[in-house]
């Protein structure tokens, strides 16, 4: 089984900006690993560096033993990218998207044309394939982009923020083909939408002002998170006194306690005895994000 090994990797701009600052980790190439932070936390510049796009100022990586620095055109055989700003040709249809894609990495006029068809059929885009894309639903040009990488049969899918934009049905519709593709490819995505993290990937990692502040299964990030639980309290509710935890109020008059197992279960039965109506679950990828990061990943 390969791994995906990232040594020390710094990236300064040319106006002093420090996109990334002295990030390492190794994980499996195999599933779906997702990249979590906000907006201008690195996440790009990242996912750029390890598909090649762009150099490092310090620091490499290497996947599954190709360096991307000294093997980058070997390295290149076996990835494919969709940037956040990539978009479907207007004028073009998605088998002729497909195709042409495939020929420009080297596939004969047959093998092109018989990995377009099956990659369209695969991700349920058979009936638009002689559409013009300017004619496609957004979720629907997302799909074609994610046919035109999966076509190539590259081991390893680079996707930046593959879902931004799309609205709920197709975003789930997306995640579905993803959970399929991440059977047998190696699935790299940056991601702000924290929701999609938790529900596609098999290890997240999360970076903070081009830090990587935590990595692991959600489970982990569950058992290195200071507080392991959350309870919910309804609007103008008595908040019990803590031995260990905190205390936030949503802008919907919500109080949320975070706080350890045993604190947690001491606090659901005197809630209990008291009548008081409340929720206790294992916290969530939100949560923790909070916590390590001190913001939401998004604004809403």
């Amino acid at each position: 089984m390969g791994k995906l090994e990232c040594n020390g990797l710094t990236k300064v701009y040319e106006d002093k900006r420090k996109a990334l600052d002295d990030v390492s980790f190794t994980v499996e190439t195999n599933g779906i690993f997702a990249l979590i932070g906000r907006n201008g936390a690195g996440k790009t510049t990242l996912i750029r560096i390890l598909a090649t796009e762009l150099e490092p100022t310090a620091g490499t990586a290497s996947i599954n033993g190709f360096d991307i620095l000294t093997q980058e055109n070997k390295l290149r055989e076996k990835i494919a990218i969709v940037p956040q700003e990539a978009r479907a040709i207007r004028w073009m249809t998605p088998k002729q998207t497909v195709f042409s894609y495939l020929l420009w990495r080297g596939y004969s006029y047959n093998e092109a044309k018989r990995l377009a068809d099956e990659s369209l059929a695969k991700l349920g885009l058979e009936q638009y394939a002689n559409v013009l894309n300017s004619r496609l639903s957004g979720g629907t040009k997302r799909k074609v982009l994610i046919a035109t990488v999966t076509a190539s049969e590259a081991e390893i899918i680079f996707l930046d923020e593959p879902t931004t934009g799309l609205d709920p049905i197709s975003r789930r519709e997306l995640w579905e083909i993803l959970r399929g593709l991440g059977r047998d490819r190696f699935i790299f995505l940056t991601t702000h939408y924290l929701e999609e993290a938790e529900q596609l990937a098999d290890r997240i990692g999360i970076l903070k002002d081009g830090k990587l502040v935590s990595i692991g299964t959600l489970s982990e990030l569950r058992k290195s998170s200071r507080y392991q639980y959350s309870i919910k309290l309804p609007p103008k509710a008595l908040v019990p006194t803590l031995k260990d935890g905190e205390v936030t109020i949503g802008k919907s008059g919500f109080t949320q306690i975070m706080t350890n197992e045993d604190e947690a279960f001491r606090l659901a039965r005197l809630l209990s005895e008291q009548g008081v109506k409340f929720s206790i679950t294992p916290v969530t990828l939100d949560d923790i994000f909070f916590h390590l990061v001190g913001q939401k990943a998004r604004d809403e």
